[in-house]
């Protein structure tokens, strides 16, 4: 079972989360960053919700110090803060995910599942969807007919997407995540690279990329 750290100096909050997460991971709580470094550098931590006003050390500083000290550990940012420069500042540190307080425990409970499926698909460097594969090593989709090759923008976007099925993207999200956080393009780019991957994808029936209207797009399973 993996083991989700959650680091939190609220108790209540503490505890609420410790107890939707419980059953579904083992669990490990600290009540600031120091402590909570304490249980990542010993081992064993697949997982980091984190909120960002503690004492001590925080939630921003707790990311940077294990992003420098070469930690991969999928990291999800719990916070009462919901301003564009909260959210650049926890991106710009190395956080894969941002929830703002209040949230419900069954969103939760999908982006941790998220980010654990997430970080193993990052491992293995492959998706695999029915007799369809999406290799990251060779920025190619296999399948029976064949394999299609991909300039690095499309296929990242293309993973990004199959990486968080059923997830909406807007098209701000995967253009900082793409292109990150101060590129010049703007968001006719990420339309423009949906619409090449469609073309290029346009006989592979198990997943299709999903428009919603004024939301954003959407990677889509058909089963």
């Amino acid at each position: 079972m993996a083991t989700v750290l959650i680091v939190e100096d609220d108790r209540n909050m503490r505890l609420l989360t410790a107890a939707r997460l419980s059953g579904l991971y083992t669990v490990v709580c600290a009540c600031d960053g120091l402590e909570a470094l304490w249980h990542i550098h010993k081992g064993g931590i697949d997982m980091i919700v984190a909120d960002i006003m503690m004492p001590r050390m925080d939630g921003y500083e707790l990311l940077k110090t294990i992003r420098e000290e070469g930690y991969t550990t999928p990291y999800l940012l719990l916070t009462a803060k919901e301003s564009h420069g909260d959210k650049q500042q926890g991106f710009s540190l190395g956080t894969d995910d941002y929830m703002t307080k209040p949230f419900s425990s069954d969103e939760l409970l999908w982006r941790v599942g998220a980010l654990m499926r997430r970080a193993n698909i990052a491992q293995s460097k492959k998706i695999e969807i029915g007799s369809v594969t999406v290799d990251s090593e060779k920025y190619a989709v296999y399948s029976d007919s064949g394999y299609i090759e991909f300039p690095k923008k499309e296929f990242d976007l293309l993973f990004k997407l199959l990486s968080y099925p059923d997830r909406i993207f807007s098209k701000e999200q995967l253009l900082d995540s793409i292109w990150g956080l101060h590129a010049e393009s703007g968001e006719e780019t990420v339309k423009t690279h949906v619409s090449r991957i469609r073309n290029k994808l346009k006989d592979i029936k198990e997943f299709s990329i999903i428009t919603i209207k004024g939301l954003g797009y959407k990677a889509e399973i058909n089963r």
